[in-house]
């Protein structure tokens, strides 16, 4: 009985400082923007859009997300990617001339974004969700993923949604 009593304790005091030693390694990944002294980030007003109803007929639907760099330094976007191949994303800059398109990582070709976003400056990542990429059965909501990930290592996630009908 004393030896059983023991070996859970241990476990349990086992368990107790795994999870303590987790929560001790584990790092906030939130980008803040440098007036605090942290890390830089990239900023965007809107980081969600809902189109609604989209019928799979009209063909593609596009938003146009404008990031912002907030900072006093140049920034580098490294990459961009979507969370399914029926969604694709351009960097639209301000001379109207785009780069991309950009899309799933592991499915083809995905392009280093390498694009430069001067302080104080804004792109334009442009979304562009194909409704008729699932085929007949694609119908329903949809709830995709742009991200964006800066030299640094701080990524930006975009999300667009949609419920689909044929």
């Amino acid at each position: 009985m004393k030896k059983t009593i023991i070996v859970t304790l241990v476990i349990v005091l086992g368990l107790i400082g795994l999870i303590w030693f987790g929560s001790k390694s584990q790092t906030s990944t939130s980008p803040t923007v440098p007036q605090t002294g942290a890390k830089t980030a990239l900023f965007a007003d809107e980081t969600m859009y809902d189109f609604g109803t989209i019928s799979m007929k009209k063909g593609d639907a596009t938003k146009d997300f404008i990031i912002t760099n907030p900072t006093n330094n140049d920034m580098e976007i490294s990459s961009i990617s979507t969370s399914c191949m029926c969604t694709n994303a351009l960097i639209v800059r301000a001379d109207g001339t785009t780069k991309g398109p950009f899309g799933m990582a592991g499915h083809g070709y995905l392009p280093p974004a390498n694009e430069i976003i001067k302080a104080g400056e804004n792109i334009i990542i442009r979304a562009i969700y194909n409704p008729n990429a699932h085929g007949p059965a694609g119908v329903g909501f949809i709830d995709r993923f742009i991200t964006l990930v800066d030299k640094t290592g701080n990524s930006l996630s975009l999300e667009v949604k949609a419920t689909v009908t044929p």
